[in-house]
């Protein structure tokens, strides 16, 4: 089973680990893609006004040109604990026991912008960079859509892909009935549903929590929706779609 999570765009400052180094990252297929986008970052801050356009930056994020700058010298930290925001606080990593943590590498992974798809303990440095970031002489739908797709199509287990969108543009999970794209909806008082949007975040991360809390690996997406309503949790899978109800 691969859980597939999107970043965030906040993470943790710091680091206990060393600085980058790609090949400590999984995917090592994803190397050279990684290295141009890491050097293209480094080179683009060094313009702190066009980083500014190109990461679409607020007034009080300026300092983001500064952390992309130190990219291959700053410390680093698991990606799970690196990212912040509601569904990584809602996933709560750092509650999660020993046993729980080494679940979550073998079955979990973040598709992140500047790295591809990486799992959750892999050591990755603070950083800025969105789907929606326009690097000048590159597209980001282009650098990785093609490389993350063929990973992704390499697998034969389940993938509940709770990507947004936006990241789900980067690199297509397959199409076949154990792969799944996670929605979450909500009841409307005349009986229909609805998308939500923050507490769509939240919901990601408490199922995902729940899932590797749980430390099974689903063998089909029949098993997964089984525990999921033992665990309290309504989903409904609906042609290649999995709805989570809140």
């Amino acid at each position: 089973m691969l859980i597939l999570l999107p970043p965030s765009e906040t993470k943790r400052a710091g680091g206990t680990g060393r600085s980058l180094s790609v090949d400590a990252l999984r995917y090592r297929e994803l190397d050279d893609h990684r290295d141009a986008l890491v050097d293209a970052l480094i080179d683009l801050a060094a313009s702190p006004e066009q980083s500014i356009t190109a990461l679409k930056l607020g007034r009080t994020q300026h300092s983001e040109v500064a952390v992309n700058g130190a990219l291959r010298s700053s410390p680093t930290m698991p990606a799970l604990d690196r990212y912040t925001g509601v569904l990584f606080d809602a996933l709560d990593a750092a509650s999660l026991t020993p046993a729980q943590r080494a679940f979550a590498d073998s079955h979990v992974a973040v598709h992140s912008a500047l790295f591809g798809l990486i799992h959750a303990l892999d050591p990755i440095p603070a950083y800025r960079l969105s789907h929606s970031s326009r690097i000048p002489g590159l597209s980001l739908k282009k650098h990785w859509r093609e490389a993350v797709s063929g990973i992704l199509a390499t697998r034969d287990d389940v993938i509940v892909d709770m990507r947004s969108e936006g990241y789900a543009e980067l690199g297509l999970a397959p199409r076949r009935p154990d792969s799944c794209y996670l929605r979450v909806l909500a009841d409307g008082p005349d009986g229909s549903r609805r998308a939500l949007n923050h507490f769509n975040k939240k919901a990601k991360g408490e199922f995902a929590r729940a899932l590797i809390a749980a430390e099974q690996d689903f063998e089909t997406l029949e098993d997964l929706c089984a525990w999921a309503a033992d665990a309290g949790f309504r989903v409904e899978p609906d042609e290649g779609e999995l709805a989570l109800i809140v």
